[in-house]
């Protein structure tokens, strides 16, 4: 198969799951990718501003936000606007209960809670070692998606307080609050259409639960060894740990480089 088009997802899969590097031999690989004309975009739950490592890499379209703002260059590909008066009133609903909020603009900010589950998720899914700022005029941006660091049990009073909302958990601590859907895959497909590439054309690499829609969608998806164990399931192929140099075992298995 003659792939076109690779997706990768960033933490834990291009990324070291552990330290957070990118390895020589990831670097390489997509330096490679791109020397052949094969087109590589990265599709993280990170917000843009976030992405600066991966841009040096030569990558420069960008799926972010889990899916809701998407970036080729300078131009807007695909972008998911929340209702202010909606980011206002969760706001003002987290503030009041003390739980951790987040917004993607293309910068990322909080509302200022802070306990140790809200740190080690911000760790886990961003790379994050410390909260980001608290953006003031958060009403006047554009906010693609919205975040709530919440268990179960909390969930249940954000769903009855906010029924046209949908709460979608990706992270054993972390949801995407969504007025509309957003996902991976929906970005995806605004991508695939944009370059004229078929799904069957395309190859995706995740890590996390966030990455399954995505996997399930191309033609050919690769799970990282040290990824989520339903993720595994739905993968064409498992490959090796991040920590491994997974993705170049990968692609070298396929013969894409």
């Amino acid at each position: 198969m003659d792939y076109k088009i690779v997706f990768f997802d960033v933490d834990g899969t291009l990324t070291h799951h552990e330290s957070g590097s990118i390895s020589p031999s990831t670097k390489e690989a997509i330096k490679v990718l791109i020397n052949k004309g094969i087109r590589v975009v990265a599709a993280t739950g990170r917000p843009l501003s976030m992405c600066q490592e991966i841009r040096e890499l030569g990558i420069d379209t960008f799926i972010t936000a889990n899916g809701a703002y998407v970036k080729h260059g300078q131009k807007v590909v695909h972008k998911v606007l929340m209702d202010k008066n909606v980011i206002k009133e969760v706001f003002e609903f987290a503030s009041a209960e003390n739980q951790g909020l987040s917004f993607f603009t293309e910068d990322f900010s909080m509302n200022g809670v802070k306990d140790t589950e809200i740190l080690k998720a911000l760790k886990e899914t961003l790379s994050l070692n410390d909260y980001p700022a608290i953006n003031q005029l958060i009403y006047d941006q554009e906010v693609y998606l919205m975040c709530l660091y919440a268990a179960n049990k909390t969930v249940e009073k954000y769903i009855k307080k906010f029924p046209h909302l949908t709460f979608k958990r990706w992270h054993p601590f972390v949801l995407n609050i969504l007025q509309e859907e957003v996902s991976k895959s929906l970005a995806i497909i605004k991508v695939l259409q944009y370059f004229d590439i078929d799904k069957s054309e395309a190859i995706a690499f995740g890590d996390g639960e966030n990455d399954i829609d995505m996997l399930e969608l191309v033609g050919l998806g690769v799970a990282m060894g040290n990824g989520n164990e339903n993720l595994k399931k739905v993968a064409d192929f498992v490959t090796k740990k991040s920590s491994e140099d997974g993705i170049e075992f990968a692609l070298k298995m396929y013969g894409v480089i």
